[in-house]
């Protein structure tokens, strides 16, 4: 009989010490995202200004043509500009993934809000990339049009029709670091101070 009350107390113990390193593990994981919370925003501020000055400029360009002389140098400038800003974008997203890739987790559960993020973050990574490509190369052909004596100002760089295509299939970001801590602190139920 007490050999039986020695194994129950044996689990039990066994039990709590995993549970608290999973515990210990989701804080330090918290921490961390905690940690890049702030480039994170910053992140989703500067892509949603980006989208929206981008999205406007490629609309002007696409419905009335890219112009004529200065105008096609002016808009080979804001194509290069636009594509430095998905890059500044991109790093500041890259910074957050590189910690959350950093993290050495063994539960299962603090792993699957681990890979939710990155597939987010991948994604958002994924289109300010093609974005970039896109930007690219709009700018040398905007330049190329200003050396056709023969061009009216009415065309405009095929890249620029795929990169609206690219916005109608755009999402506004959501906090996903947000996301991510609000399941850790739900499932752990983490004290004030905790993290």
């Amino acid at each position: 009989m007490k050999l039986k009350y020695c194994w129950v107390v044996v689990m039990i113990a066994l039990a709590a010490g995993c549970g608290k390193e999973e515990r210990t593990e989701a804080v330090r994981f918290s921490k961390a995202l905690t940690e890049k919370q702030v480039n994170f925003v910053n992140a989703n501020v500067l892509e949603k200004s980006f989208v929206a000055s981008a999205r406007a400029w490629c609309g002007g360009i696409t419905a009335n043509g890219a112009g004529k002389g200065e105008a096609l140098d002016q808009n080979a400038a804001v194509a290069a500009e636009l594509a430095k800003n998905a890059v500044a974008i991109g790093a500041e997203l890259s910074q957050v993934r590189q910690a959350v890739d950093d993290q050495l987790l063994k539960s299962e559960y603090s792993q699957n809000v681990r890979a939710a993020l990155v597939t987010q973050l991948t994604k958002r990574q994924r289109y300010l990339q093609e974005m970039r490509a896109l930007l690219e190369q709009a700018g040398p052909e905007f330049l190329t049009y200003r050396q056709n004596k023969t061009y009216a100002g009415d065309l405009f760089p095929g890249g620029l029709g795929k990169l609206e295509a690219l916005f109608d299939r755009y999402a506004i970001p959501n906090d996903d670091v947000a996301v991510a801590l609000t399941a850790l602190k739900t499932k752990y139920n983490f004290t004030p101070g905790e993290i």
